[in-house]
Parts: C-alpha cells; structure tokens; sequence
C-alpha cells in the first residue's frame, strides 16, 4: 500500500489514525539485497523522486537498484553514472531509456507504462560557460523529472554580457517562477541575474576555474557573499540539488494558480 492509497483510506475512515500510522511506518521502503533500501514514496510524499547515486556501486548493484525503482514506482533516475556504468544500464534496459546524457552523467528510464505528470511549473536554467552545461542539464533533467517544462540558455556570462538579453528577456516572457544559474570563475552571473529578475535565482557554482580558488571554491563563495537579495546557492556541481529545489518552487506557484500571473 503506497501513500497515497494509506491516505485515502485513512481520509474515508477505513483506516484509524493508529493502523495508518503503522502502515505508513513500514510502507514506501523497498529493500534490495543487502546493499540499499530505496524510498519510493518519496516523490509523493515531498515531490522529488528518489535518484540513485551510481558512484561506488558496482554494476550488478547499480542494474538491481534499477530493476526495482522501475518494478515499484515505474522510473529509475541515476545520477553520476560513470563510462563503465552507462553502456551497462543502456544494454539492460535497451527501449526503456528516456534519456542517457553524457554530458551530466545521467540516465532515465521509464517503465513502458509510465506517465510523466505535467504539473505546469515553469523553470529558467543559464549557465555562463559551456563548461558549465554539464551541471546545468543535471539540473533540467531532475526538473524535467518533476514535471516542470524548463526555459534554458547556455554560454551566457559576464565576460560578454550583452548575450544574457534575449535569453532573460523570453524567460521572463515565459513567466518562470524561478531561475538556476550555473557558472564557474569568479562566478559572477548569479548575481547579475539576480539584480535584474523578479523570481528567486538559485547560483550553481561548477568546478571550473584556474589557480587559486578554482574548482569552484570562488564561484561558490561569490554567490554566497552576493549584495543581491534573492540569490541563494547549492553546492559545487550541484545540478541534481538546484533542479529539485527549482522545481519544488515552480511546481507550487503553478499549483497555487499564480503561474503566468
């Protein structure tokens, strides 16, 4: 019994707050070997699904992790999958592979009968650089996931900011109830956009960068010492953390019927 079936039953009373409790207790955990307990409930109890950290499990781990989030909540979302680890998940689930990208070392597979729910939620992604795509499309595939359509506009930075117009100006167009910012450096694009946009921006330091300060220790540190109000940050690389956060803030002002208002 998932959360949803306990909560309707709890709701019609055939269920007593005390045998709900208890169902709710032991409901939405499935358990695979002895190496992971999965939390399937997850996206109906906060909104974000369950993704699967591929590095540090072997393949055989990583395919039964995968057969199981596919057999119980019809999707299996990895993130970091590594060059050893893409080719095997493809061959096992070959027609069932929504999207496998490289570039953020992500796979999503859908079981045959899987519906994506559309919930209106719209989200902006920029990155300043094209080293920084990577992370950025984490963050739009976890978005993506969630039932969000995303808005995105990549190799944007400062260090020619007449290109960030148009792309900010057709997010605002858009009405996106927030923007992710991916960027490395000095990272000072966050705070740009910051100051120009009506909706929160979420700064997405990547590890990119030279010398000292690089692999994202200054751009992390810019976008936490930004003048800019509204402007809060995940993270170095974080592109799984910035989409799900993204996307909870979309998918709640779509469904407060405040989108595109």
């Amino acid at each position: 019994m998932n959360l949803r079936e306990t909560l309707e039953l709890l709701a019609s009373g055939k269920l007593s707050v005390d045998e709900a409790q208890s169902k709710l207790s032991l409901s939405g955990i499935a358990a695979v070997a002895d190496f992971a307990r999965l939390d399937l409930d997850r996206h109906a109890r906060k909104g974000v699904p369950e993704i699967i950290y591929a590095p540090g499990k072997t393949n055989d781990q990583l395919l039964e992790i995968c057969s199981e989030m596919l057999k119980q909540a019809g999707r299996a979302i990895a993130s970091g999958v590594n060059t050893e680890q893409g080719p095997v998940l493809r061959e096992r689930f070959a027609g069932l592979v929504r999207e496998t990208n490289e570039e953020s070392r992500m796979i999503v597979i859908h079981r045959s009968d899987y519906e994506l729910e559309q919930t209106g939620g719209r989200v902006g992604i920029l990155s300043a650089g094209t080293a920084d795509i990577p992370a950025s499309e984490q963050a739009r595939i976890v978005a993506e996931e969630m039932g969000c359509e995303v808005i995105r506009s990549y190799d944007t930075g400062v260090a020619g900011v007449h290109r960030l117009v148009d792309p900010l100006r057709q997010m605002i167009e858009a009405h996106v109830s927030v923007i992710i910012v991916a960027a490395g450096m000095e990272g000072a694009l966050p705070s740009v956009v910051a100051g120009l946009v009506p909706v929160p921006v979420i700064g997405l330091p990547t590890s990119t960068g030279y010398g000292l300060g690089g692999g994202g220790i200054t751009a992390l540190l810019s976008m936490l010492q930004s003048c800019c109000p509204g402007l809060v940050a995940v993270n170095i690389d974080n592109g799984v953390g910035a989409g799900a956060t993204a996307a909870l803030i979309a998918n709640q002002v779509a469904a407060s019927g405040l989108h595109g208002r």
